[in-house]
C-alpha cells in the first residue's frame, strides 16, 4: 500500500453538516469529493463512456451494484474499495458568529443585498432581530480551519488519485452552497503545484487533457471536463487580488448577480426562458411545467484561492454539461425543439462575455 498525506485547509467558510446539520469534519464528503474530480481526471482514459467510468469507480471506490450474467440472469455483487481514507480528526467547527458583510447592487431588488447571504443563501440566513446574516446551523468550519487527510491505496492507482487531488487543489470545494465558492480547499502535499502557476496560466497545458470544447460538452448530460472556446479555457479569475476571503467572495457575488441578470426574465411564472438554464429553481420566476421540486445544479462554479503573498483571488470556470433529459421531456414539444444544444452554447456564449468584462480570462503563460 502507498500512503498520501495531505494538509486540508480552508480558504472559505464551509457549511458541512454531520447527522444533526451542524458543522463538522467528516471523511464522507471527502470522498465523495475525491471521486468527482477523480471522474473528470479519469474521463479521457475511458473515451468519456460514462457506463465504463462508472464501472471503474466502483472498483476504485467501492459498490454494491455491479453486474454480471450467470446461467442467463442478471446478478450483482459488492466489494471495498481499494481506496482507504482517513481524517485526522472529527470535531465541530468553530465558526458561530457570522462576520460583518459586505452590500452589493442587485437591478431586481430595491435595497442592497448581503454578498455573502447572496451566495450562502439556506446555511446563511438573515436575522431581523439581529439585523445581519447568521448561520442556520451554526457552528461552520471556519477559514484557516485544518486538518490531515490521510490515503491509503495501490500503486497503480497512485497517479489517477494524485491527479485528483491537483484539481481539487486548483478547484475544488466543499459543502453547502461550495458552487458559489463556499468550502474553498486548499491542499498542502509535496507533489501538489500551488495555485500561482494555475493563476499565472502556466498549468493551461496541464489542463488540456481534462477540457472539452463548449459544444462538445453541452453533448453530454454530465459534468466531465472543462469547457473551452476560441479563446482558451473556460477559465476567469478577479481582476484584482484581496486581503480577505470576504472581499473576493463580494466580487464573485456581484459578477453572479451581472451575468445573470443579462438574461432577462418576462413573467413570474411560465415557459423556460435562458435564466432558467443556468440553475433552477430561481427564485419567483418557475417554469410551469416543472414546478418548484425540480433541480438544475449550476455548472459555472466559483472557487476563492490563495496566492503565495497570502492574498485572494476569485475564480470562476465552467464544467458545462446539456440539460438532462428528465428536465427535457417534462417541456412541451416546441420548447424541447428549442432547446437544442446549439441554443444552450448561446446562452452560455453570453454569461462568458459577461465573464470577460468583469473577470480575467487565464490563457496560457500570461
Amino acid at each position: 500500500m502507498e500512503k498520501i498525506d495531505c494538509n486540508l485547509r480552508f480558504l472559505t467558510p464551509a457549511f458541512l453538516g454531520d447527522a444533526e446539520q451542524h458543522g463538522a469534519w467528516r471523511s464522507p464528503p471527502f470522498k465523495a469529493l475525491l471521486r468527482q474530480w477523480w471522474r473528470v481526471a479519469a474521463a479521457p482514459d475511458y473515451g468519456y463512456d460514462h457506463v465504463k467510468l462508472r464501472e471503474a469507480e466502483g472498483r476504485l471506490f467501492g459498490h454494491a451494484w455491479l453486474g454480471y450474467q450467470e446461467s442467463g440472469r442478471e446478478k450483482s455483487w459488492a466489494s471495498q474499495g481499494r481506496v482507504r481514507m482517513r481524517l485526522g480528526r472529527w470535531e465541530k467547527g468553530s465558526m458561530n458568529v457570522w462576520p460583518p458583510e459586505p452590500r452589493i447592487k442587485h437591478p431586481e431588488v430595491p435595497m442592497p443585498v448581503g454578498a455573502h447571504l447572496y451566495l450562502a443563501y439556506g446555511p446563511l440566513n438573515y436575522s431581523r432581530e439581529q439585523r445581519k446574516s447568521v448561520v442556520k446551523n451554526g457552528p461552520a468550519i471556519g477559514a484557516n480551519e485544518e486538518n490531515q487527510l490521510l490515503l491509503g491505496l495501490s500503486a497503480p492507482d497512485k497517479g489517477p488519485i494524485t491527479e485528483a487531488l491537483q484539481l481539487i487543489h486548483w478547484f475544488g470545494t466543499l459543502g453547502g452552497r461550495s458552487r458559489n465558492g463556499w468550502g474553498s480547499l486548499a491542499l498542502g502535499q509535496k507533489q501538489i503545484t500551488d495555485f500561482d502557476q494555475l493563476l499565472n496560466g502556466q498549468a493551461n497545458r496541464v489542463l488540456e487533457k481534462y477540457s472539452k470544447s463548449l459544444n462538445q460538452c453541452l453533448a453530454m448530460e454530465w459534468p466531465h471536463a472543462l469547457g473551452t472556446d476560441q479563446k482558451n479555457l473556460l477559465l476567469w479569475k478577479t481582476k484584482e487580488t484581496f486581503p480577505s476571503w470576504s472581499d473576493a467572495i463580494k466580487v464573485l457575488a456581484q459578477t453572479k448577480i451581472d451575468f445573470r441578470t443579462s438574461l432577462k426574465f418576462t413573467g413570474s411564472a411560465g415557459p423556460i426562458v435562458a435564466r432558467h438554464l443556468l440553475a433552477y429553481p430561481v427564485t419567483k420566476h418557475s417554469v410551469a411545467s416543472w414546478g418548484n421540486q425540480s433541480r438544475l445544479a449550476n455548472q459555472l462554479r466559483f472557487k476563492v484561492v490563495q496566492q503565495a503573498d497570502k492574498r485572494y483571488v476569485g475564480l470562476a470556470f465552467h464544467l458545462p454539461c446539456g440539460l438532462p433529459r428528465e428536465l427535457l421531456f417534462k417541456l412541451d414539444k416546441t420548447e424541447q425543439a428549442r432547446l437544442t444544444p446549439e441554443y444552450q452554447g448561446q446562452v452560455w456564449q453570453q454569461v462568458h462575455r459577461v465573464l470577460d468584462q468583469q473577470m480575467t480570462r487565464i490563457q496560457g503563460g500570461r
